[in-house]
This record gives structure tokens, sequence and C-alpha cells, in this order.
């Protein structure tokens, strides 16, 4: 009995810094004064730094409101995206949600399933916005997987997006 009390404890005190570990995404959408404002459409997934290759979606925001899914006749605005996984529509399953508005929005990529099974290595997390009677861009930030040491990276829009930010730390 008191082997497995001991294991229970020092499973609990080895798990403690694996509970705080954070790799956060910081996707700011600017806030427009403008007569004909839409929401942004928007799309983050992860690809493999060295070649772009698609790893994984992380989110994916749309009007969810539209009857008949009329919404999502419009996710091919976001072009870069619809190329690399958007035309195979399996692949949101589980990171769809509304629009959001204008403001600083974070996502917890540790509990993206894209993120949490990526083998070692560099990646970036891309993120599209596109916007109807308005622009489309697109922000790339590089991170390291797994976290390994403290790391924060960012990306400046310049019209759809603000500041986009990785901050992680083990």
């Amino acid at each position: 009995m008191l082997i497995r009390t001991s294991f229970a404890l020092t499973a609990a005190v080895t798990a403690v810094p694996a509970l705080s570990a954070e790799l956060s995404l910081k996707v700011q959408l600017p806030r427009m004064d403008i007569a004909e404002y839409h929401r942004p459409y928007l799309a983050a997934w992860v690809e493999k730094a060295s070649d772009q290759t698609y790893a994984g979606n992380i989110a994916l925001w749309y009007d969810l409101r539209k009857r008949d899914n009329g919404g999502a006749k419009w996710l091919k605005d976001m072009r870069s995206w619809w190329r690399k996984s958007g035309h195979d529509a399996a692949v949101v399953d589980g990171v769809t949600g509304a629009t959001r508005t204008g403001g600083d929005h974070v996502i917890n990529l540790l509990d993206a399933k894209a993120v949490t099974a990526l083998p070692p290595g560099q990646y970036e997390v891309v993120v599209e916005a596109a916007r109807e009677n308005g622009g489309r861009e697109v922000l790339r930030v590089p991170f390291e997987w797994p976290v390994k040491k403290a790391q924060s990276a960012q990306a400046q829009g310049l019209g759809e997006l603000g500041t986009v930010s990785i901050a992680a730390r083990p």
C-alpha cells in the first residue's frame, strides 16, 4: 500500500509542470468604423516551416447563422486555407465556430489536436481572414513543437488582421 501511495504522489508531483505548460495563439481583429461592416471569416492552421506542408486545422470562424449552411459557401474566399484543406469538408469538424467581433481572441493551442499530434519540429501557424466587401490577409507565425523553452513570435497585419502572436512556455 505504501508503494502505491508514493507512486501516486510522485506521479502527481511530476505532472504539475505539464499542467502549467502554455502554447497560445492571440489573434487581434481590428475594430472598423465603416458603414457596411461584416465580421471576417477566419481560418487558422498549422504547416511545417520547412516546406509549408499542411499539418492540421486549429480554428475556422464563419457565419453559422445563415440558413441551410449558406455561410459555408463563402469559405473559399479564404483562398490559401481553401487550397490547403478547406475543399475537404471533413477537416473542419471540431474546430468551427461563429465569426468574432473586433478585439483580441485567444486560442489555447494545447487544446488543438492538430498541434498536440505533431511530431517534434519547426512549424508555423497560418492565420487567414477574409471579409465580405473587405479585404483578405494571411499571416504566418513560427513556433517549435514540443515546447521546450519559453518562446514568442508575432506578425503584424495591415488590414483584416491586427497582431497575431504565439506565446509558449514549458
